[in-house]
């Protein structure tokens, strides 16, 4: 639920009670990933979604009968596809899902209300549910916060340490699924099994190089929910009039900002650095720093000449051959990308199939798998 969290938070400060579906686990095409929520409340009013629009109807009707008095409290449905029942409830592209309905009263659900303030604040939380287990543990939560505290309770101490550990480690990872521990709290014995919901701030882009092509890709980075900035030596070009959708544009050489960036411990492995200047004198020292980081992503424009210049001047600096393989360039995905806006959407193309470890081919005529597995 943390992925409607502002406004559920809302709903929290308002004392509305309200039932909401969780995605909790999915196979095949399933449109959405676990974590993904829609929310009703007593109203009738409706936010998120769970499946892109296959099963929402259903699953809004679980939430209102979730509200209603005599309703239950907290209910795991599967939905499918059945070759049997053409009119059944399900999902046409052949996928299953997995969801979790559940009542929520803001008033007796203090570590819920802490996760939803906290991910609406764009801060750090993590929200561990159980989903399975013995009677009358479904639906407890723990509020995990990044240094290991929490609030709430699954009901018993060493349970509530156990599963405190597991969220620690998933939402240092950023990573949203189920994971399964002990119910008395141990590795092993009768399992347990909690959705953990991480919620973190987002990713950043680092864009070097105040060009016009770097204005398209803050726009585009933005859209895929990156938090940009835009830095470049050169005040006459850096300024926030040329690029008002970044969320900052510094004047800075480019090695000396990443170099402050890394002491000050603000990029992790979510991070992606497209090196957009093609002038030697920022992107060696600057590339030199970047291909040591572990980062999501690397890329610097250029030609195919200026790239194998560019790769003799970093050899030189000491740069070992495996670090350059890291390196993305020429910049981009082959779109047959000529203008700004076209050559951003080649480079976050090619961010997009970094991430999932995907080909970046047509689906059309392809053997692989529309939906490949998450990676956080």
């Amino acid at each position: 639920m943390l992925d409607i969290a502002t406004e559920l938070h809302g709903w929290y400060g308002r004392g509305r009670p309200f039932a909401v579906a969780t995605v909790l686990a999915t196979g095949g095409s399933a449109p959405r990933q676990p974590g993904a929520a829609l929310a009703v409340d007593g109203e009738g009013t409706a936010i998120g979604s769970v499946s892109g629009g296959c099963v929402e109807g259903a699953v809004y009707e679980l939430c209102r009968e979730a509200l209603s008095a005599d309703g239950p409290a907290t209910v795991v449905q599967r939905f499918g596809y059945s070759d049997e029942d053409a009119f059944a409830v399900g999902l046409t592209c052949g996928g299953v899902i997995d969801i979790l309905v559940q009542r929520i009263d803001p008033a007796a659900r203090p570590e819920i209300a802490g996760a939803l303030a906290a991910a609406a604040r764009g801060e750090a939380a993590g929200l561990a549910r159980i989903t399975a287990g013995p009677p009358g543990l479904l639906g407890r939560a723990l509020l995990v916060r990044g240094d290991g505290t929490y609030d709430g309770s699954l009901g018993d101490a060493q349970r509530d340490a156990t599963a405190a550990a597991e969220a620690r480690a998933m939402l240092a990872a950023g990573r949203t699924g189920t994971v399964g521990i002990g119910a008395d709290g141990s590795r092993c014995g009768e399992p347990l099994t909690l959705l953990v919901e991480s919620s973190v701030p987002p990713p950043r882009m680092l864009v070097f190089g105040a060009i016009d092509f770097a204005a398209a890709l803050v726009r585009a980075g933005k859209f895929l929910g990156y938090d940009v900035t835009v830095c470049d030596a050169r005040p006459v070009f850096a300024t926030a009039r040329r690029f008002p959708g970044a969320d900052r544009v510094v004047v800075q050489w480019p090695h000396r900002y990443l170099d402050a960036e890394v002491a000050a411990g603000r990029l992790d492995e979510r991070t992606v650095l497209c090196v957009l200047t093609h002038d030697a004198k920022f992107d060696v020292p600057l590339l030199e720093r970047a291909l040591r980081l572990p980062v999501a992503y690397v890329g610097a424009m250029g030609s195919r000449r200026t790239h194998l210049q560019r790769l003799d001047r970093l050899r030189e600096t000491g740069l070992p051959e495996e670090a350059l393989g890291a390196l993305r360039s020429p910049i981009g995905l082959d779109l047959g990308a000529r203008t700004p806006e076209e050559t951003a959407l080649s480079i976050v193309a090619e961010i997009v199939a970094l991430r999932y470890g995907a080909t970046g081919v047509p689906l059309r005529g392809a053997h692989t798998p529309i939906h490949l597995a998450t990676v956080p």
